[in-house]
């Protein structure tokens, strides 16, 4: 299979090519607004909405971006990540406790319910003005975008019903909530939500398990760019092992190198060749 020339607006399951494609929406949430008005444009998406929000100290965040993109068929809500360095204080900031998840089920890292909460207003408003055609709606992102993209689903899906997603696919995500939400949201998103993580990515790693923990639908991308749906035994071993660095968010670690969005684009266009 070849790359598509662009992403297929009347996509409805899961596929290798609309994995990658939401993965390129996640790497554009990055861009200025221009440069995002216009590829999505490119794409065939005539209608572009930015969500972003400021936060002051001592919040480990300057700000949370997003980006919706419309057309007739498809939306895509794409949540800018972070980088890893930044992301390390981020995750590590244990000052707070979790907070009571969507709908009360559950709990959720307190840090990455704010960050939603600064920009989900404008999201769900966006979706209900724009959803008048049946279009299929799509949230991603990378890094710390995906846990913002998983928490929107998961928000939609126990409190606005009528707009929840069709699909949630993320990238290097952090463990964002418990089991008692990551069980509700495994039920409803069940083949319709996909977390990749690419070989020694450490993000997901982070927070530390049991206070949060993943939701199911791994896909998995080995030390030679091949995709799998789970992460094989020997591999997780060789990813623990590798962790035990002095600093795992070092710049120049395997675990941040496999966590760049370029890293996940590379991977999922070979598994189209």
């Amino acid at each position: 299979m070849s790359v598509p020339s662009t992403i297929d607006h009347r996509a409805t399951s899961y596929s290798v090519a609309h994995a990658y494609w939401l993965a390129k929406a996640s790497d554009l949430a990055y861009k200025d607004e221009a440069t995002i008005e216009k590829q999505a444009r490119a794409w065939g998406f005539d209608r572009v909405r930015h969500h972003q929000s400021r936060f002051s100290p001592p919040f480990p965040l300057q700000d949370t971006q997003a980006y919706t993109a419309v057309s007739d068929s498809m939306i895509i809500t794409a949540f800018r990540g972070t980088e890893p360095v930044q992301i390390k204080d981020w995750l590590s900031d244990a000052t707070t406790p979790p907070r009571p998840g969507p709908g009360g089920t559950g709990y959720v890292h307190h840090g990455f319910a704010e960050a939603l909460e600064s920009v989900y207003p404008a999201v769900r408003d966006t979706l209900a003005g724009y959803r008048t055609n049946g279009q299929s709606v799509w949230f991603t992102g990378h890094s710390l975008g995906g846990a913002l993209a998983m928490l929107a689903g998961a928000r939609m899906y126990l409190e606005e019903p009528r707009l929840a997603a069709d699909g949630v696919y993320t990238y290097g995500q952090p463990r964002t909530c418990d089991r008692l939400l990551a069980t509700a949201y495994n039920r409803g998103f069940r083949n319709r939500m996909y977390r990749f993580v690419n070989n020694n990515d450490v993000v997901p790693q982070m927070p530390p398990e049991p206070a949060f923990t993943h939701v199911d639908a791994l896909r998995y991308i080995d030390s030679h760019g091949k995709l799998h749906e789970s992460m094989p035994v020997l591999s997780s071993l060789t990813d623990r092992a590798r962790g035990l660095t002095a600093d795992i968010l070092a710049p120049a670690g395997d675990g941040v190198r496999d966590h760049f969005m370029d890293a996940y684009l590379t991977a999922l266009e070979k598994n189209l060749a």
